[in-house]
């Protein structure tokens, strides 16, 4: 008879596996969940301040806000206004920060924070309708002139931002081009620079950014320049022709929407401030995912109680795959299947020293009372009821006396599953009595290695980290376990065995 094909098993492995490593990584690339702890990521935190004089009558201060920066995500927003409303207003992809208040006399300030966050993928929005150039009208002798120069630019260009450079360069007084001083005077060069381009059929507009600079005060915008090149909006440095938005550029505003508009005062004007701050990148992440209402893909939603429940529980298939390892690769013989996860398990809340401790003196003790019990000739379940309460006086009487010599032995030993260290005690008295004390010391000392190496593992922060954060890993972990349950070679520590054979070869 044939033996049924293992290809289905292996494929729903292979299946598992993939899957739990695709979620995964999708939860890093899409939530920005980091891979390792410690990883940190930069922020920007921007401040606007406000000034203006009221004059005792109801007031409005409109400021301008960026909607999505290329280059950034905007991250949180907040005003601080006391005595004002507040609200940011959205129209016609414009959004604007809006304070009112009933009555304004004298000098006021206000303040509008909003923490920036690098991002690479953030790109410029394809805007709805495609931009328009707009008609420009010139008088003689500034129509020849103008003429004249855009002949020049696209001749020497073939493409919207080529003609853009080339006559940013002819623009400039070095140039060696009359036409160019004819126009250009110190306080309409941008101005003239946008009518020329729309008039030359290219849909131009200003742009104000801010350089990011840590701990700057009292920040102006400085302006730059904007072209649609038939696909989406381009920066260009009107006076370099350098064409991109630079790292440290945030584009605060596009377009021609006016910057401040204040009702009911005078004197209005606007300054910045900016930052660096360094956050962990998963308090980062947790934050954003809160705020675009993928949270609910993460344990964090959850009461902080059983946040703490589930970072121990999910600990536990790691412990699992390093027993199943022990037991089925490397020939270790242990206590009962699994009891090593729970020592484990115990180990990582009470350290491993402290927790070694409490374990060898429950054992011990509860082996000496067994020997006892089993003098006594008393059914299975009594017994084992019966050793269940002295393993609880056990541990009461080690908290007792481990809090009077300073030790927190107390907080060690309870964490351990008492009918579990009932039952070990049991099984190993049984063992002693059947295999003789070796055995007994094979599988206890089995049992701790295990238990230690898991605790290694399980303890490491990256394992806490992963487990958690990239709870469908554990997909990889199932996998990994079955295909170890079809192993049926021989285990390393069975090895030795075959040593003496090598003397023939």
């Amino acid at each position: 008879m044939s033996k049924p094909s293992r290809i289905p098993f292996y494929g729903f492995v292979l299946l598992l596996i993939a899957a739990g490593i695709a979620v995964a990584t999708w939860r890093h690339m899409a939530l920005g969940t980091p891979w390792l702890t410690g990883e940190q990521r930069p922020v920007w935190m921007i401040e606007a301040r406000l000034d203006f004089d009221g004059l005792g009558e109801s007031a409005m201060a409109s400021l301008h806000i960026p909607e999505q920066p290329p280059g950034f995500r905007i991250l949180t927003e907040q005003a601080a206004s006391p005595g004002y409303g507040f609200s940011i207003v959205e129209e016609s992809g414009t959004r604007r920060a809006e304070w009112t208040k009933r009555e304004v006399s004298g000098p006021q300030t206000l303040y509008f924070k909003a923490q920036f966050v690098p991002d690479d993928s953030s790109m410029e929005h394809r805007p709805d309708t495609e931009p328009q150039p707009r008609t420009e009208f010139w008088e003689e002798p500034e129509a020849t002139a103008v003429d004249e120069l855009l002949a020049r630019a696209r001749d020497r260009s073939s493409t919207p931002e080529s003609m853009t450079r080339e006559l940013i360069r002819l623009m400039q007084p070095d140039s060696s081009v009359q036409n160019t001083t004819l126009l250009v005077s110190e306080g309409n060069y941008l101005t003239l620079l946008v009518r020329m381009l729309n008039h030359a059929g290219i849909a131009a507009r200003t742009a104000d950014a801010l350089r990011l600079e840590d701990a700057r005060r009292r920040q102006q915008l400085v302006p730059f320049l904007q072209i649609y090149n038939g696909d989406r909006w381009l920066t260009f440095n009107p006076r370099t022709g350098e064409q991109g938005v630079p790292e440290n550029l945030l584009l605060w505003r596009q377009g021609s929407e006016s910057l401040l508009d204040v009702v009911g005062g005078d004197n209005s004007r606007v300054s910045f401030s900016m930052m660096r701050q360094t956050v962990p990148a998963l308090q980062l992440a947790t934050l954003e995912a809160s705020s675009n209402g993928l949270g609910v893909l993460g344990f964090y939603q959850l009461p902080i109680e059983e946040q703490s429940m589930f970072r121990m529980l999910l600990l536990l298939p790691l412990g699992a795959l390093i027993v199943a390892f022990m037991r089925i690769v490397i020939g270790i013989r242990t206590s009962g299947t699994f009891m090593p996860v729970l020592i484990a398990i115990a180990f990582v809340q009470t350290t491993l020293v402290p927790g070694l401790i409490a374990f060898l003196s429950v054992v011990a003790i509860g082996l000496l009372l067994r020997g006892y019990l089993s003098s006594l000739n008393l059914l299975l379940v009594s017994r084992i009821s019966a050793l269940i309460i002295l393993v609880i006086f056990i541990t009461a009487g080690l908290s007792i006396i481990g809090y009077q010599m300073g030790f927190n032995t107390g907080m060690t030993v309870t964490f351990f599953p008492m009918v579990i260290i009932a039952w070990t005690i049991e099984r190993m008295s049984i063992l002693w009595e059947e295999e003789g004390a070796r055995e007994v010391l094979v599988q206890g000392s089995g049992s701790l290695f295990v238990a230690i190496c898991a605790y290694l593992v399980m303890s490491a922060p990256l394992a806490g980290h992963l487990t958690f954060n990239f709870p469908e890993l554990h997909l990889v972990v199932l996998g990994l376990i079955l295909l170890m349950g079809q192993y049926t070679g021989y285990k390393l520590s069975e090895l030795h065995r075959f040593t003496p054979m090598k003397a023939y070869d």
